[in-house]
């Protein structure tokens, strides 16, 4: 009977120290629940982070998460409408955010730009850095999207200058000189092309199929066909062993591929 009696108080202990959780507390326990036991996007993490929702419709990270569900599984259309939801609970953070995903899973350049500016009157003291970046930086990409290259360059400029400042020119994101390169090649500025393309390439190991093919492209039009020759053919068995710019779930933006290399190449023996 003592037994009993021990086990119930028990039991009403922990009854009691569960009832007296905040609905935060349980909010956080559901959604840890989801995204801990099961994969990214997965049903039984989507139902994790939607249970923590339902206890607490404020609770930020899982309003947002389940926004990121959305997209990875192809459904951009909810995406956009859960997303929406977060922006109000964390503007500073999610706008920016925000921003960078109309750049990638959109191609929405307009939108991407207006938010990423946006996100310097938010932070007027500060440089958002969605993804690790700063907005000027991701602001270059977006208007080279539009082939606005003036307010490519610029953006570029504003991003390169600040790194080499703060940390030097070896912390510059070596895409950044790729972009900037491209954005010279299209406007028409070879030589500050070929100097972009030789920074990304100085700071890279010496390592990017993508800046020899520019490079090659440049050398064709300057009629130094052995040069070219040579450069693609670097670009090509570079591009092999993986040296080219990619991204994960989505084509970057100006992105080569194995045929574009082996077109030049053929051109060029024309």
């Amino acid at each position: 009977m003592a037994r009993l009696l021990k086990l119930s108080l028990n039991l009403c202990l922990i009854f009691c120290l569960f009832s007296c959780k905040t609905k935060r507390e349980k909010a956080e326990e559901s959604y840890n629940f989801g995204v801990t036991n099961f994969g990214q996007g997965s049903a039984g993490s989507m139902n994790g982070i939607a249970r923590a929702i339902e206890i607490d419709s404020t609770y930020e990270q899982a309003v947002y998460e389940l926004s990121v569900a959305y997209l990875k599984r192809g459904l951009p259309h909810k995406w956009k409408e859960q997303y929406d939801k977060a922006v109000p609970l964390d503007s500073v953070t999610r706008i920016p955010w925000r921003g960078y995903l109309y750049l990638w899973f959109y191609r929405d350049y307009k939108k991407a730009i207006a938010d990423f500016d946006a996100s310097d009157s938010l932070t007027p003291n500060f440089v958002d850095q969605p993804q690790g970046h700063s907005v000027d930086y991701w602001r270059g990409i977006a208007y080279l999207g539009l082939k606005d290259y003036d307010n490519s360059i610029l953006y570029f400029d504003k991003y390169i200058n600040q790194e080499i400042v703060e940390s030097g020119e070896d912390w510059v994101e070596l895409t950044a000189f790729l972009y900037r390169g491209i954005a010279y090649y299209e406007s028409g500025d070879y030589e500050k092309a070929r100097y972009n393309f030789n920074k990304r390439l100085e700071h890279g190991r010496n390592l990017s199929a993508d800046a020899k093919y520019y490079l090659a492209l440049i050398a064709q039009k300057e009629s130094n066909i052995q040069l070219a020759e040579e450069l693609i053919n670097a670009a090509i068995y570079e591009f092999k062993q993986g040296y080219f710019n990619n991204r994960p779930y989505v084509e970057t933006l100006r992105q080569i591929y194995l045929e574009d290399l082996l077109l030049l190449k053929v051109e060029l023996t024309l």
